[in-house]
């Protein structure tokens, strides 16, 4: 069995489904998870891993699993090192975890990581950018006014759609090979905000005007639902990317034999969120 945490989300939902038409036994874990999230089959654990009461026996009957924490989730006081060593002692024995392109660039910490190396399993992690998914913060003004305002309009980074991050999880998982190695993950080009409007705009069949918010503006909007630090640690990456961040990484192809998907792409998948 697979245990699969986030599982109701942007990469967990695509990566489940990977997961059972490999014809692999699931568990999907989540805080509100339900059977109507998931296809038939698929175990369903409602669990929150900040919760070390909750963990008991999330991960029974499973030899791997998919480590996907919540923004939040330290905050809440979770322990990365807590949940890998009660998934070990029930079993587990390969962990790939979804880390952060920042990791590998040195702009984020390591101790997530650190925590799943210390942890004796077989790991392998994930090191992605930012998510096409992210515009979907744009969606209501979208859809009342046509428009999007952002920060560092001209500022390009190579987003990536979350299904390549599902389908590339699911090859970690399924096959051998990948233990103690880390992938960048991103996007076949980098896109400003600016293109990225452009691109839902064309999606929708109708322009979509671009705003640029000053760093300030941005800040205050963001520090209603983000804690201050990480806020000014996003703004240096949206405004002043390292070439790391900047950098279209060859590893989404490389392991899944083709071009990642395009922001254009997803727009076009996704457009009913703009309508």
């Amino acid at each position: 069995m697979i245990v699969v945490t986030g599982a109701t989300g942007n990469v967990g939902q695509p990566l489940v489904r990977a997961l059972v038409d490999a014809g692999k036994r699931v568990a999907a874990i989540s805080r509100s998870v339900t059977s109507a999230d998931v296809p038939d089959g698929v175990a369903v654990r409602r669990v929150d891993l900040a919760r070390r009461e909750d963990l008991g026996s999330a991960f029974d009957g499973a030899e791997a699993l998919f480590l996907l924490t919540s923004g939040d989730f330290v905050s809440d006081g979770g322990d990365v090192e807590a949940v890998v060593n009660t998934a070990r002692g029930a079993g587990v024995e390969r962990v790939v975890l979804l880390s952060s392109l920042g990791v590998g660039t040195g702009t984020h910490g390591t101790e997530m990581e650190d925590a799943v190396e210390r942890a004796g399993v077989e790991w392998t992690m994930l090191r992605p950018g930012g998510f096409a998914s992210n515009a979907r913060q744009w969606a209501g003004t979208v859809r009342a006014e046509r428009m999007i305002a952002a920060p560092f309009g001209s500022v390009g980074l190579p987003v990536i759609d979350p299904a390549d991050i599902a389908a590339v999880a699911a090859v970690t998982l399924l096959e051998d090979g990948h233990g103690g190695r880390a992938y960048d993950l991103t996007g076949p080009e980098a896109i400003s905000p600016r293109q990225q409007a452009a691109d839902i705009g064309a999606a929708l069949g109708e322009p979509v005007r671009f705003v640029e918010l000053s760093r300030a503006q941005a800040k205050a909007h963001m520090v209603e639902f983000m804690p201050e630090p990480i806020v000014e640690n996003t703004l240096d990456i949206l405004g002043s990317p390292k070439p790391g961040e900047q950098r279209v990484a060859p590893d989404v192809e490389r392991l899944l034999g083709r071009a990642p998907g395009t922001f254009a792409e997803w727009a076009a998948r996704n457009v009913a969120a703009f309508r």
